[in-house]
């Protein structure tokens, strides 16, 4: 009955049900269908490029790289557009025959190569010259001695994409994630502890300020695209946020460096510290060669005759008396060593600086100028009369009014955080009758609560323009 039924089923139906199974249906669960995720359907419309891909890097490290060598030599000779096998046999005389030829024909076989029949020649695809551009951007741009921040190869697919008129939502969350990761770093680095870690982080961070100084010209262009939609809007805009947040970090490390100078320990009057001893040892791979020759293994015994011991035992008598016998009392007084308050001097000034923002926190030292009007302040009355120099440092510590992560902490930045004090300002200079300072940035300082606004595309970080009369073409962005 069974083989009946069976043999009643068309062949052709049977061959059509086995078509429709999807191998790739073995990897979800029952009842999902691989095809209603969008991501599945993204990379099956790619799949040529994908088995591309596959066909160059799959098998070995030694097949990976006959195969590029292969293919990017023969994409390289720009003056031939086809190449006979004579001719890829002299190109390739430093390869055994057997090697060359399974090479070409794997790159054949999954349309890296064309073989043209009537002209017996090998011509080169366009997918395969898409497929080595890409490559060749990866290797240039992805090298970490020169790219510690691993961001010029994204920054480099957004830059192209946009001046193409392609930028995808895609490539600006692969941006967006770097950035991401490369702040938790940092923060990771500061919350350490470590002087070598941080350094070492803070010269990465560095070299990711000369990325996000290119990425923000992008970014612009992208935000005024009218072409852009909403989510390649919000994604740039998050961008922007990322790169406030990195940039902000400066204040960061020189704060935590500072407190890691300070309580830096040094051997004796020697002018070692234990991070000289730190570096040292660091500098030997093998730190257990240092005690070549220095301990020996296995330790000698020494053995000793009752006249020695008796001589010993005769030495400790002695001694034992004369302290016995000594003459009593406290020792003579001594003068105190002289020692010299090394405390830096920027520490006095914020000091003052505090003190002074406290008084301004006060309602009464507010001037009104009518009834009802805003008490506020113009930051010149607060920053001068000083020098040059001492104006920019109090003018490098108003970005820290307010901010929640500084006044969580302790110290005389952490009580300037929590000032009831709030500091706005404008991008335009106002020309002042100062000796030391000739202009500075429109502000106020107010005693209203900060307010939470949606911080812009890419804000810029507090700009005071101070400039000397005695040198009016420079000036200093704090």
């Amino acid at each position: 009955m069974i083989d009946n039924l069976a043999g009643a089923v068309p062949a052709d139906s049977l061959s059509s049900a086995l078509d429709e199974i999807d191998p790739l249906q073995a990897h979800f669960h029952e009842g999902i269908a691989p095809d209603e995720i969008e991501q599945v359907y993204l990379l099956k419309r790619a799949q040529p490029m994908l088995q591309a891909f596959t066909a160059l890097f799959h098998g070995g490290q030694d097949g990976v790289i006959v195969r590029l060598l292969v293919l990017r030599e023969l994409a390289a000779d720009a003056n031939d557009s086809a190449f006979s096998r004579a001719d890829i046999n002299q190109k390739f005389a430093y390869l055994i025959p057997e090697s060359l030829e399974t090479v070409l024909g794997r790159l054949r076989g999954h349309g890296l190569l064309a073989w043209d029949n009537p002209a017996a020649v090998y011509r080169i695809t366009p997918l395969a010259r898409n497929v080595l551009a890409a490559l060749d951007t990866l290797l240039a741009l992805a090298r970490p001695e020169e790219d510690e921040a691993e961001m010029g190869f994204l920054l480099s697919q957004v830059a192209g994409a946009q001046a193409v008129g392609g930028v995808t939502v895609e490539q600006l969350k692969h941006l967006l994630g770097r950035l991401v990761e490369l702040t938790e770093e940092f923060r990771d680095a500061i919350a350490s502890g470590s002087e070598f870690r941080l350094r070492a982080s803070q010269a990465k961070w560095h070299m990711a300020c000369d990325w996000v100084e290119k990425g923000s010209v992008i970014l612009r262009a992208i935000t005024s695209d009218e072409r852009a939609d909403s989510a390649t809007h919000r994604a740039a805009q998050a961008i922007g946020r990322a790169q406030s947040q990195l940039l902000n970090m400066q204040g960061m490390f020189s704060r935590a460096l500072n407190q890691i100078e300070r309580q830096r320990v040094h051997l004796g009057q020697s002018g070692l510290s234990t991070t000289d001893i730190k570096r040292w040892l660091l500098a030997h791979d093998d730190l257990a060669s240092l005690a070549e020759e220095a301990i020996e293994r296995p330790l000698l015994p020494l053995f000793i005759t009752p006249a020695e011991m008796i001589d010993v035992a005769e030495t400790e008598l002695l001694l034992e008396r004369a302290a016995n016998i000594a003459p009593g009392g406290l020792p003579s007084g001594e003068d105190a060593p002289l020692t010299i308050n090394d405390n830096p001097a920027m520490q006095a000034e914020l000091d003052d600086w505090l003190k002074r923002l406290s008084d301004f926190a006060n309602l009464d030292n507010f001037p009104v100028v009518a009834e009802g009007a805003p008490r506020s302040v113009p930051i010149q009355d607060s920053l001068l009369p000083a020098s040059f120099a001492v104006a920019s440092y109090r003018a490098s510590m108003l970005p820290l009014l307010g901010d929640a992560a500084e006044a969580s902490l302790q110290g005389a930045t952490a009580e300037l955080a929590r000032l009831p004090v709030r500091f706005d300002s404008e991008d335009e200079l106002v020309e002042l009758d100062d000796p030391h300072v000739a202009a500075m940035s429109r502000a106020t300082l107010s005693i209203a609560p900060p307010v939470a606004l949606p911080g812009p595309l890419i804000p810029p970080a507090f700009d005071l323009n101070l400039e000397s009369p005695a040198q009016p073409e420079s000036k200093t962005d704090e």
